[in-house]
């Protein structure tokens, strides 16, 4: 029989295998969890201060450049996709 690849020592655990300790992963997981509630306050703060910035902004008067002139509906083709009229045969 081949030897068991379990190193088995005296009082070390149950039944005298070693066991691997997770503190490493709880610490992770505990570092990840600070990281992501200060990048949330850091959030929490941007958002505060761009709602104090919209209430305290004077309100925008006259005509929007980007569609000033546009009439609602269709609109006219520009000139160079004008398309001469075609011939009709009798």
């Amino acid at each position: 029989m081949p030897p068991d690849p379990v190193t088995r020592v005296e009082g070390a655990g149950f039944g005298g295998t070693l066991m691997a300790k997770n503190s490493r992963p709880s610490f992770q997981k505990r570092a990840k969890e600070k990281a992501r509630q200060e990048r949330r306050k850091e959030k929490d703060v941007r958002r505060a201060e761009a709602r104090d910035r919209k209430v305290g902004a004077a309100p925008r008067e006259g005509e929007d450049p980007d569609i000033a002139g546009i009439v609602p509906g269709p609109q006219p083709l520009p000139p160079e996709f004008d398309v001469p009229p075609t011939r009709q045969e009798p």
